[in-house]
């Protein structure tokens, strides 16, 4: 038997009316079967709602199942004897680590579990040294754990299980949060307890490239396995993966699109080394003397011309948490930009930069220590100044949407706003209804709970939110994260196509950099609250080692345009999205002009 074992594995939980009232059965997880041996490290696939967390809780005793049986290390999770010892052996590591962490101090906070378990006070602080050294956090020891980024966060949160001394640890979504730099700090971490430590990992994640060295990787859909096989074996099905809400690493994808115009490309390639050392096999016959674009020549979009009577202008803005205190923190330090009416903007930088502090600074919710804000020409700052307007022109749609949401159906919640515009009632609910249909939600969900909704849709009525108080800019705080790839994919070119057909500014906030690179045409990257460049995904994203030294990174292909130059395969490494990688490739091998 293996360290984690389930047969025909069914969970159904009861959906309720408003009234609470019995409404109909939903069955989450239906027949799953599954035998993982210690010692494997294991990835966990699917769309929102596919049953992924669902089976994660079933592991950790968090739920028991309807049918069908959970066993781990043997011990059946459903027996209330075998609780404590399950929870001990199979630990769990959430979304949120906030969500784990309880203690002033990270030691105390890691000593928890054992302390908990009855564990010897010597023995306690030995696994806490361990777990600590484990995943690289033994100096942060002292600190609070409020002062940590998120990744160092996250990482706590894994030694905090580790330190219980668990045979296997799951963890749900433990990146969806995190800056590149934090996400890299996790899936190393999680990699390192795996191959010297021999502690079995289940990882359910969105992001494809942290899997591309599991042992196995399951596809749900719908509460059942969909597909089951190695990283290469599933990531070779890309249309199948399309068909489930996923999609690919850049790599693979990349190397799809090429095998698709007739390059004959080995199925499966999982990372930018096997898609450079696959491409040179096939293009061996390719000068490096053959003319390539100069990286510099490409043309960049033309700017927009700046219209400061419905301009968004920062004046020297500084922001300071906790002045005159031992707390004092500078999230922003003499930020001065302008935002033009109708741009794309994206905002990257680091956990802890100062991005959800800026986008609170544009429409009032913080107050600028110093500095100025001002909206088309007035400052927001006069005693006189209407800050309420202003938010009727500057929606922001915070970082957990959903929290947003509060009524008892959808139209009601997105009543909410242009009612408190002090609006007759019948433009509220034109407003609402056609809020709604502009985020293309459907009918039927119009008079539903918003908490009956998936993930997706309810970022979705979020957006209509805001969108129904009619903004000239829409700022959207981490929109996408947490969401399968299809779910991302459709805020976003929901955003996109309102940005186009409403001519509205957009600033995205997102900690991936593939999206930046897809949808918006000017970038602003935060350090340390201050603005450290400013210009469009391509001039930003050649600034490669100055951004990883901030914790960020380019897109992936942008790495394998340069790896690809620096092999002698004449492309332009100016290139941000696999669509421009594809042809250019094509161009240099001489398929296309």
């Amino acid at each position: 038997m293996g360290i984690v074992e389930t047969r025909n594995l069914v969970f159904e939980y009861i959906k309720r009316d408003e009234e609470g009232n019995a409404a109909g059965i939903t069955r989450a997880i239906d027949g799953v079967t599954l035998d993982i041996k210690k010692g494997q490290f294991i990835a966990i696939l699917g769309g929102n709602g596919s049953g992924k967390s669902t089976l994660a809780k079933h592991i950790n005793a968090i739920l028991y199942p309807t049918e069908g049986a959970v066993y781990v290390n043997g011990k059946d999770t459903s027996a209330p004897e075998n609780l404590w010892d399950v929870r001990q052996e199979a630990g769990m590591v959430f979304q949120n680590p906030d969500n784990q962490i309880i203690a002033n101090v990270v030691e105390e906070d890691v000593g928890f579990g054992p302390e908990n378990m009855g564990v010897p006070t010597e023995e306690i602080w030995n696994r806490v040294d361990e777990s600590l050294k484990a995943v690289g956090m033994e100096k942060y020891r002292k600190h609070s754990p409020n002062r940590l980024s998120g990744g160092q966060k996250q990482r706590v949160a894994i030694a905090g299980v580790l330190a219980m001394h668990p045979k296997c640890i799951i963890m749900d979504e433990p990146t969806a949060m995190l800056d590149p730099e934090g996400r890299y700090e996790v899936i190393r971490a999680a990699r390192a307890l795996n191959q010297v430590e021999n502690v079995t990992i289940i990882l359910i994640t969105h992001y494809m490239n942290e899997v591309v060295f599991a042992d196995q990787v399951y596809v749900m859909d719908h509460g059942k396995v969909a597909m089951r096989g190695t990283p290469r074996e599933i990531f070779s099905k890309v249309d199948e993966l399309k068909k489930l809400r996923l999609d690919v690493p850049q790599p693979t994808l990349l190397a799809h699109e090429l095998q698709q115009k007739g390059m004959k490309l080995e199925k499966g390639i999982l990372d930018r080394n096997e898609f450079i050392a696959g491409l040179k096999a096939v293009m061996g016959g390719v000068s490096a003397d053959s003319p390539a674009l100069s990286d510099s020549a490409e043309k960049e979009p033309a700017a927009r011309k700046n219209d400061l009577q419905d301009a968004l202008i920062l004046d020297h803005v500084s922001y300071t948490y906790s002045t005159g205190t031992s707390d004092e923190i500078h999230a922003l330090n003499d930020v001065s930009l302008t935002i033009n009416k109708g741009e794309f903007i994206g905002l990257i930088g680091h956990t802890g930069s100062g991005k959800s502090t800026f986008v609170q600074h544009l429409n009032g919710i913080i107050k600028a220590t110093s500095g100025h804000v001002y909206f088309r020409g007035q400052d927001i700052y006069d005693k006189s100044y209407n800050l309420k307007e202003l938010r009727s022109h500057v929606g922001l749609v915070f970082q957990y949407p959903e929290h947003q949401l509060f009524e008892e159906t959808v139209f009601k919640d997105v009543c909410f706003g242009p009612r408190n515009l002090g609006l007759s009632e019948k433009e509220v609910e034109l407003r609402a209804f056609e809020a709604l249909k502009a985020v293309r939600l459907p009918d039927e969900y119009f008079y539903v709970s918003p908490f009956d909704l998936s993930g997706g849709q309810k970022r979705r009525v979020a957006i209509a939110g805001v969108l129904a108080m009619k903004p000239d800019i829409l700022i959207l705080d981490e929109p996408t994260a947490g969401l399968d790839p299809q779910g991302r994919d459709e805020i976003l070119d929901l955003v996109k196509s309102l940005r186009e057909e409403q001519n509205i500014t957009v600033i995205l906030v997102s900690h991936s950099m593939e999206d930046v690179a897809n949808y918006v045409d000017r970038i602003l990257v935060l350090e340390r609250g201050s603005i450290l460049m400013d210009g469009t995904p391509k001039e930003v994203f050649r600034h490669v080692d100055e951004l990883e030294r901030i914790g960020l990174r380019a897109p992936e292909v942008t790495y394998i345009m340069r790896d690809l130059k620096n092999a002698g395969i004449p492309v332009n490494t100016g290139i941000t999205t696999v669509p421009e990688a594809a042809q250019e490739i094509l161009r240099a091998e001489g398929r296309i002009k």
